[in-house]
């Protein structure tokens, strides 16, 4: 068997939330195509690990092999004709993005960061502020050709190998190795997003907002002020916008600005209920009319968060949960109201909560998270039985009204939970490679 001594690494890979803090025995470096490791030798599981931005452990593997393709962040091929780019999994989007998008491209779906791995948004079939319109990542993957623990590279498609390609597409990683992968960019004039942001009051005008805006605006998203109760329950700001279409932006270059920095973990005592209603009264009111227009780079519109480097710092050494469900239409607008208002009673929710709605476009992948519904997206820090007893409260909710619970941003759902959110999980699992796992598998999935 491979002796894992020399792969060792003083390198702590950890997710996003930083919750839990689980260790792999070893990671392995992947820099070439054309030298991979045999997966067979090693005598542990292993998972690919790229950027860590998913926020739980479906990233992690304890005990075992976490194999680092982080360096494989070439482009391989761009037909401008069709507008497929063909790159190295390890590629970043903040990589793709840089350039693209001065030559008139941009990525089909974005999430809200740009640090994630091409693999990463394949594994997670990633959503953006646009699913109304695109659906997930997955849909706009062509092809991609995965390494197998037995040697074999198979390429995948929805022609070629297509079970593997559904598996793989919001498969968590644990189909085997993606090498490299094939999408389609859309084109765009200029680097720029016309945009209205519309202060509401209650969840049923957001309801409203996004049912009048689906149409006409390829870009929606909310922000919600989750600890309001009462009248103000699910007030928020709501924000649509498309891509300018004037030749006048096209000359015009995206102001430079230095990313902030949170150098040091934040004292626990910072996050609290006090500052997190104070913070939420000032950004509700930001705005002094209800409507305001204007033209940003995309870099604000997409990625605030992404201006702040380490900006999960502030949760403390202790870290944090994000949780992100999605609810069924279908009397979503009641349960989303009793969703707001456990979190509003627990004092627990923060000022970083997404409300939007997902549209029908289908996904491709057997464990896609998305559904026709209304998400949630919110940061809880973690408080220990507290916080877990609070996400249990929200997971019965959510489970009996028919939605489920994103497992890319998931440190703790029960396997109850899981299998409820997803009864496919018997159909994907005969596409798991047997020398493949994650920590969140293992806690999900019964072990025979």
């Amino acid at each position: 068997m491979l002796s894992l001594f020399n792969a060792k690494t003083t390198t702590r890979l950890q997710s996003w939330g930083h919750y839990p803090q689980l260790e792999p025995m070893a990671v392995v470096p992947v820099f070439w195509l054309s030298d991979l490791p045999d997966l067979a030798a090693f005598e542990q599981p292993v998972l690919p690990f790229a950027y860590g931005r998913s926020y739980g452990d479906s990233c992690l593997n304890e005990g075992g092999v976490s194999l680092n393709v982080s360096y494989l962040k070439r482009f391989i091929s761009f037909d401008p004709k069709e507008g497929l780019l063909r790159c190295e999994a390890g590629m970043s989007l903040a990589d793709i993005l840089q350039v693209v998008v001065p030559r008139g491209w941009f990525l089909p779906v974005s999430p809200g960061t740009k640090f994630v791995s091409v693999g990463g948004a394949i594994a997670n079939d990633i959503h953006g502020k646009n699913h109304h319109k695109a659906g997930t990542f997955g849909c706009h993957v062509t092809r991609f050709e995965v390494l197998r623990s037995n040697g074999e590279r198979l390429l995948c498609s929805p022609y070629e190998n297509r079970e593997l390609f559904c598996a793989t597409i919001g498969g968590l990683g644990l189909t085997g190795l993606i090498l490299w992968a094939e999408f389609r960019l859309k084109p765009i004039v200029n680097s720029f997003i016309d945009i209205e942001s519309i202060r509401f009051s209650s969840l049923d005008e957001f309801l409203q907002l996004s049912a009048d805006s689906d149409l006409d605006f390829e870009y929606t998203v909310s922000w919600v002020d989750c600890l309001c109760g009462g009248s103000k329950l699910g007030r928020g700001l709501f924000m649509r916008g498309n891509h300018n279409r004037s030749q006048e932006y096209s000359a015009r270059r995206m102001p430079a600005k230095l990313p902030l920095v949170i150098p040091f973990d934040l004292p626990s005592f910072t996050l609290n209920t006090l500052t997190v209603k104070a913070f939420n009264e000032v950004y509700y009111h930001k705005q002094l009319s209800k409507v305001v227009r204007r033209v940003l780079s995309y870099e604000p519109f997409f990625y605030p968060l992404d201006a702040i480097e380490q900006w999960n710092r502030i949760y403390g050494k202790r870290g944090f949960l994000q949780y992100q469900c999605v609810v069924p239409f279908d009397n979503g607008g009641e349960v989303m109201k009793e969703l707001l208002r456990r979190i509003s009673r627990s004092g627990e929710g923060s000022f970083l909560a997404v409300l939007k709605t997902f549209g029908d476009v289908p996904s491709t992948g057997m464990l896609s998270f998305p559904q026709p519904g209304i998400t949630l997206a919110l940061d809880f820090s973690y408080r220990g039985k507290k916080t877990l007893q609070l996400c249990e409260e929200l997971d019965g909710i959510v489970r009996q009204s028919r939605g489920r619970v994103y497992p890319a941003k998931d440190a703790r759902m029960s396997r109850e939970s899981f299998q409820t959110y997803f009864p496919q999980w018997h159909e994907f699992e005969r596409s798991i490679d047997p020398k493949f796992s994650s920590s969140f598998w293992r806690r999900v999935v019964p072990t025979v």
